[in-house]
C-alpha cells in the first residue's frame, strides 16, 4: 500500500472520529404526530404548545368524523384515527422548534376545492425551503417535504372554489386540515469547547505516529 493511500486512509479515519465526537449526522428516528393522542374533546380546540416537543401557532384540532364536518376535508383528511389539524379562520399557521427535519403530511382543503397551500422552512428567520401544493376536500395528499435542518414552518392556504355538494355546510374557507405529521428531530451531543482542539490534536497525533511507523517500515 502506498504512502498517499495511507495518507488518505488515515485522514478519513480522523474525519469520521471527530464527526462522532461532534455529533455530525445523527439523528432521531422519524416521529409521526396523528393528533389523536391530545385530549379528546368536542367541537375543537387549539393545539397546545409542546405536544410534539413544538410551538404551535394558529393551529386547531378536532374529531372529522364528526357528522356536522360529513363530506369536508375536516372528515376526508383523517388518515389515521379520527382527529385532524387545521389552520384556524384560514390564517397562516405556524410550527416551531429547535433544528428538526420536516419529512411529510398528508393535506387536504377543509372547504374549497383546488386550495393552494404554500409551506416555507425557516432556519433562524432565513427562508431556506418554499413549496406550493394544490389539494382537494375529497381526499388527502400525502407530500414529502424533505426539509432538513428547519426550526420553523409556515403554512399559508388561498385560493379554491367551493364545491356544490359542501354549500349548505356554511360557506367557503381556506381552512386545510394537517395529518400524520412526520419529522426527524436533531440530536447533536457536542463536548465541552475546551476539549475540543484536545480531541482533535490527539487525532492528528495517532494518525502521523500510524504514518510514520509505515514509512520507517519501508525505508
Amino acid at each position: 500500500m502506498s504512502i498517499s493511500t495511507i495518507a488518505k486512509k488515515l485522514s478519513t479515519a480522523v474525519i469520521a472520529a471527530t464527526a462522532i465526537v461532534l455529533g455530525i449526522g445523527t439523528v432521531a428516528e422519524a416521529t409521526v404526530l396523528t393528533f389523536d393522542d391530545i385530549a379528546p374533546i368536542s367541537g375543537y380546540d387549539r393545539i397546545p404548545n409542546g405536544y410534539g416537543g413544538f410551538n404551535w401557532d394558529n393551529f386547531g384540532y378536532l374529531n372529522g368524523s364528526d357528522t356536522a364536518l360529513s363530506l369536508t376535508g375536516y372528515d376526508n383528511g383523517s388518515v389515521s384515527g379520527d382527529y385532524v389539524s387545521f389552520n384556524e379562520y384560514g390564517d397562516p399557521a405556524l410550527v416551531s422548534d429547535g433544528i428538526f427535519d420536516f419529512n411529510s403530511a398528508y393535506l387536504t382543503a377543509a372547504w374549497n376545492d383546488g386550495l393552494s397551500v404554500t409551506v416555507e422552512g425557516f432556519k433562524s428567520g432565513a427562508t431556506l425551503y418554499s413549496k406550493t401544493v394544490v389539494v382537494d376536500t375529497k381526499q388527502p395528499t400525502l407530500v414529502n417535504f424533505d426539509y432538513f435542518g428547519v426550526d420553523e414552518l409556515r403554512f399559508t392556504s388561498f385560493g379554491g372554489v367551493e364545491p356544490d355538494y359542501l354549500r349548505s355546510k356554511g360557506g367557503p374557507g381556506t381552512q386545510f386540515t394537517l395529518d400524520n405529521f412526520t419529522f426527524n428531530e436533531k440530536v447533536t451531543s457536542v463536548p465541552e469547547p475546551t476539549l475540543l482542539p484536545a480531541i482533535l490534536s490527539i487525532a492528528t497525533v495517532s494518525a502521523g505516529s500510524v504514518l510514520k511507523r509505515k514509512q520507517l517500515k519501508q525505508s
